[in-house]
C-alpha cells in the first residue's frame, strides 16, 4: 500500500519533469499528492499536535535562484505546499505562520478546508497511544522520587505518633495506612508498566 502511494507520487514528478516540466512544478505536485493521500504523514493524515490538533508545516526551494518560501503551523490550507510556493513567489518573506499564512493562502486563491478535513482515525489513535505511553513513561521515571518522598512522610507520621496525643493518633494513623496502600499499589504498577513498555 505504501510503496504503492510512493510509487505513484514519483510517477506524478517523472512525468512533469519527462514533459520539460519544472523541478519546482515537479515537487510541488508530487508532495501535493502526499499532503492528499492519508497514508502520509502530511496534509491529510498528519499527527495531531498533544491538544488534538493536525498542524501543518511546509518548505519549498528554488535551486537555481536559491529563493524559498514555507509555511507553518497552518490548520486550514488543503496544500501547504502551495502555500509556501506562493510565499516564495509572491510575496516578499521566506516564511509566514499561523493565521497570516492561512490569510495570505486565502487571498492567493488557495483551497481552503475546515480543520477536521485533516482527521483520520489511525492518527487520532496513534495520539492517544502516545498520550498513554508519555503517562506511562513519567510516572516511570518519577517512580523512586514519589515513593522515596511517601517513606520519608510515613516515618515522619509514625515518629509523630510516638510523640502526639491520643486525639491525633486516628487521623495520622489513617494518613500512614493510606500512604502503605499507595506505596502497594504503585510499587505493582511500576512492575506492571516495566514489563509493558
Amino acid at each position: 500500500m505504501y510503496n504503492e502511494a510512493l510509487n505513484k507520487a514519483l510517477d506524478i514528478g517523472y512525468a512533469i519533469l519527462k514533459k520539460a516540466g519544472s523541478a519546482l512544478d515537479a515537487v510541488e505536485a508530487t508532495v501535493r499528492y502526499m499532503e492528499d493521500n492519508p497514508l502520509f504523514n502530511a496534509g491529510k493524515g498528519a499527527v495531531f499536535t498533544n491538544e488534538g490538533k493536525n498542524e501543518l508545516d511546509a518548505a519549498i526551494m528554488n535551486g537555481k535562484t536559491l529563493a524559498a518560501g514555507s509555511v507553518a503551523g497552518v490548520t486550514t490550507i488543503k496544500n501547504p505546499v502551495s502555500a509556501a510556493r506562493a510565499v516564495m513567489e509572491k510575496s516578499p518573506h521566506i516564511m509566514m505562520a499561523g493565521t497570516g499564512a492561512e490569510k495570505f493562502a486565502k487571498q492567493e486563491g488557495l483551497e481552503i478546508v475546515d480543520p477536521s478535513y485533516f482527521y483520520t482515525e489511525d492518527r487520532w489513535k496513534g495520539l492517544q497511544r502516545a498520550k498513554k505511553l508519555d503517562s506511562a513513561t513519567n510516572f516511570i521515571l518519577h517512580y523512586d522520587s514519589i515513593q522515596t518522598a511517601r517513606v520519608k512522610e510515613m516515618k515522619y507520621l509514625n515518629q509523630s505518633l510516638k510523640d502526639r496525643d491520643p486525639e491525633k493518633y486516628k487521623e495520622i494513623k489513617n494518613r500512614t495506612d493510606m500512604l502503605e496502600k499507595e506505596l502497594k499499589r504503585d510499587a505493582d504498577l511500576f512492575q506492571f508498566l516495566k514489563k509493558r513498555y
